[in-house]
């Protein structure tokens, strides 16, 4: 168990790849705070079930005073932190449109949870990893940057921002013996994509077709780099990149 002892943060976590990290992380025995807009309870209950602990909560990620008491009732808990995934972000539920049919509320929504939420999180849970003198950040960013993908202007825009935030980051804070990296994740089936008909089989397989290796990403395609970055084994690897997709771009 690469991870017992460890407490982790995972925002998004109540569905869909928020919910299979969160599961990965205690199935390696970490405890863990599961964060989302919606209800965490029952991710909450499956970690219980597996004999894990874990606490739920209900938190905006684009609200700072909501991130400040997020870290708070963390330390309360389980009196550290020592791993936060910046998982939170608006994807399945956005809809396929040409950049001039972004709407400026559409747009300001995106950015706000998936870069915004990323800077709010990162900084409530720094004082405490500060203390501890280490800790892991690991933010969420996707291969539709690398690709250009169209039609996604805003998500795209945020995902590359992220990579840059992880860059920035990492330099700031290696010092306190914290490390920042990023996973990007390439299509992946989720409870989100499944059901919003811009994620067709048509799409999926397309996607499919530009990977080395030509199969459908599942979510716990994932978790292994996931725990890898939570844990020991990568206390050397800072302001980096992973592409988990398949080989469907080169990083």
């Amino acid at each position: 168990m690469k991870l017992q002892g460890k407490v982790g943060i995972v925002t998004g976590g109540a569905q869909g790849l928020g919910k299979a990290y969160a599961l990965r992380l205690a199935e390696e025995g970490a405890k863990l705070i599961v964060v989302d807009v919606l209800d965490t309870g029952p991710v909450k209950k499956d970690i219980e079930t597996m004999g894990g602990e874990a606490l739920a909560l209900q938190t905006d990620v684009t609200d700072e005073k909501g991130t400040e008491e997020m870290a708070r009732k963390a330390v309360e808990r389980f009196g550290k932190i020592d791993i936060l995934i910046n998982n939170a972000a608006m994807y399945a539920s956005i809809s396929k449109k040409s950049f001039f049919d972004i709407s400026v509320s559409e747009w300001d929504q995106v950015i706000g949870v998936n870069l915004k939420g990323t800077f709010l999180c990162s900084k409530a849970v720094f004082p405490q990893m500060k203390k501890q003198g280490k800790g892991k950040i690991i933010n969420v960013s996707s291969g539709t940057f690398y690709k250009g993908i169209p039609f996604f202007l805003h998500y795209v825009t945020t995902k590359g921002g992220v990579i840059a935030f992880t860059r920035a980051l990492a330099r700031e804070v290696g010092d306190h013996g914290i490390c920042v990296n990023t996973i990007a994740p390439g299509l992946t089936v989720s409870d989100g994509t499944a059901e919003n008909p811009s994620y067709t089989d048509d799409y999926s397989n397309a996607t499919v077709n530009t990977r080395c290796i030509k199969r459908i990403e599942m979510p716990e395609d994932l978790t292994g780099t996931i725990v890898f970055l939570s844990s020991e084994d990568s206390d050397m690897i800072t302001g980096q990149t992973i592409v988990v997709d398949g080989g469907s771009v080169f990083n």
